[in-house]
C-alpha cells in the first residue's frame, strides 16, 4: 500500500507532468526556425523533451547556440506564436492518463496551482484545452509573466498563500533543483521527460496522487 502524505497544497508542472505537447510543438517550431533562416533545421520532439522545463531564454540559447540575440529573439517569437496557433487548432488529446480526473477529484480537498518556466499564455491555453478552470487551479505563475525562474515563483506562491507543507509535482532534474531551492516537498513524475535523481515520492502515473494524499484534507 502506498504511504500517504500530509500536504496542504499541490503545485504542478505542465510539460512532462500533465501533458506531452512535444509532437505538436516540434512541427510549429520547425516552421518558425526555417522561416528565420535555418532552412535545413528540424526540431524533433525528443529535442524539446530535453529542453522543456528551462526558461524560454535558456531554451533559445540551447536551440540556437550560434545565433545573434536578434535572430534568436525573432525565432523564439515565431516559435511561441506558431506553437500557440498549433495547440489552439489541434484537439490536443495529449494529457497523460488520469490527469484531468485526478485534478478534479483532488481540488475540493486542497488547493492546486500550476507553476512553470513557460511563456505567458501557455498555462491558460492548457486550462482552456482541458476544460479546467480556476475552481480546480487556484493560482498560476510562469517565467513569461514574472521574468523569474521556477524556484522564485514557487517560493512567492507559497509565501503568498501561507502554505506550510506544499508539494510540487514535476518530472525533471531542473524541477527537483528548483523545488529544493524553494524549500518544499518534491514528487517526481517518473513517466515524464526527465529523471530526477531523488524525490520525496515517485509516481508511475498521475492518478496515483489520489491515493498518495487521499487521507488528508
Amino acid at each position: 500500500m502506498m504511504n500517504t502524505i500530509k500536504a496542504d497544497a499541490l503545485i504542478l508542472d505542465v510539460d512532462g507532468t500533465l501533458w506531452d505537447s512535444t509532437p505538436i510543438v516540434a512541427k510549429a517550431w520547425t516552421r518558425a526556425v526555417r522561416e528565420t533562416g535555418y532552412s535545413d533545421m528540424t526540431v524533433e520532439p525528443d529535442t524539446l523533451k530535453g529542453l522543456f522545463g528551462r526558461t524560454m531564454d535558456e531554451i533559445a540559447e540551447a536551440l540556437l547556440p550560434g545565433a545573434s540575440d536578434t535572430m534568436r529573439g525573432t525565432a523564439m517569437d515565431k516559435c511561441v506564436l506558431y506553437e500557440q496557433e498549433a495547440l489552439e487548432n489541434d484537439p490536443c488529446d495529449i494529457c497523460y492518463p488520469g490527469v484531468i480526473e485526478t485534478i478534479r477529484e483532488l481540488s475540493p480537498r486542497l488547493p492546486i496551482s500550476i507553476v512553470s518556466n513557460c511563456q505567458s499564455g501557455y498555462i491558460e491555453l492548457f486550462m482552456k484545452k482541458t476544460g479546467l478552470t480556476d475552481k480546480e487551479i487556484r493560482d498560476t505563475s510562469c517565467f513569461g509573466d514574472t521574468g523569474k525562474g521556477k524556484a522564485d515563483n514557487i517560493r512567492e506562491l507559497v509565501v503568498k498563500r501561507g502554505y506550510k507543507n506544499a508539494f510540487y509535482v514535476g518530472d525533471t532534474e531542473g524541477d527537483r533543483v528548483a523545488v529544493r531551492e524553494a524549500g518544499i516537498g518534491f514528487i517526481a513524475a517518473d513517466y515524464g521527460f526527465g529523471d530526477p535523481e531523488e524525490a520525496d515520492h515517485r509516481l508511475k502515473d498521475f492518478g496515483e496522487l489520489r491515493d498518495l494524499i487521499s487521507q488528508h484534507k
